[in-house]
């Protein structure tokens, strides 16, 4: 086994944090901002790229923050150490409300595919990279679900999913038809592609997008109810213009509740 084994304990509903145990010189990596709390004798230490590879030769080094670059996240990750005589434990919060899904890697094949937003941290070891598509409709109209991640390894990962959380089994040529924002992750033999929904009225009014990913087994699915971008456009679209009244929701007053209420803006 080539990563580090950690334990862990996952904590809270709605919004959940992990929290890993680490014995002497164990090392767990994880995102920019994720970081919630550690004990006193872990050493943060900001590394370039994944950190899977540390005998690896430059250029691989320079390829692996690329891909970091390609999905949207930063070129550094931060790597903690425990350099104490005993066990340490660091916690790692979710960015939104959700739940906190544990990979691992060595019962999944040694790859797992996610959304490029989904992943939290994993053990020393892990490598963090991009899946690039083979197909021309997926890299053309694939919108959230183009760009995915993939996790490589033998170790524990964490990824994260927004609202509830549903597993799903597919079974040999078994099709899921999913929002492409939904998709959490997926095992390595689950094939995936882009599909037109078809229809004027559905492309023009449904407001549900002209395309959806399609899944086919075999292999586990994982998708999840609340995708960030659909959470962050209802949180803007309630929000009020600068200098504008607040939107009042399914109120016949209008500008006129913000007076009554002691919002005297219009």
């Amino acid at each position: 086994m080539t990563a580090h084994e950690i334990d862990y304990e996952i904590h809270g509903e709605e919004m959940q944090y992990v929290e890993i145990e680490l014995d002497p010189q164990e090392v767990v990596i994880a995102e920019s901002g994720s970081f919630m709390m550690m004990q006193d004798g872990i050493r943060m230490e900001t590394i370039f790229g994944d950190g899977a590879q540390p005998k690896s030769g430059l250029f691989d080094k320079l390829l692996s923050a690329g891909k970091r670059v390609l999905t949207g996240e930063s070129l550094f990750m931060t790597a903690f150490v425990n350099e104490y005589s005993g066990k340490r434990k660091v916690s790692f919060a979710s960015p939104y409300p959700g739940k906190i899904l544990p990979i691992h890697l060595r019962d999944n094949g040694g790859k797992f595919i996610c959304q490029k937003d989904a992943f939290l941290c994993a053990a020393k070891g892990v490598s963090v990279g991009i899946e690039f598509s083979r197909k021309l409709g997926r890299g053309l109209f694939g919108g959230e679900g183009f760009i995915m991640q993939k996790l490589e390894g033998d170790g524990l990962a964490f990824i994260h999913a927004g609202g509830m959380l549903s597993k799903r089994e597919l079974a040999p040529g078994e099709v899921l038809k999913v929002d492409t924002g939904c998709i959490v992750g997926f095992t390595q033999h689950v094939d995936y592609d882009i599909e037109f929904i078809g229809g004027i009225k559905n492309s023009l009014f449904g407001g549900e997008g002209l395309f959806f990913a399609t899944l086919r087994g075999p292999g586990t699915v994982y998708i999840q109810s609340l995708p960030f971008t659909r959470l962050a456009d209802r949180i803007i679209a309630s929000a009020p213009a600068a200098g504008g009244s607040r939107r009042e929701e399914g109120s016949v007053l209008g500008g006129l509740g913000n007076l009554l209420d002691g919002d005297n803006r219009f």
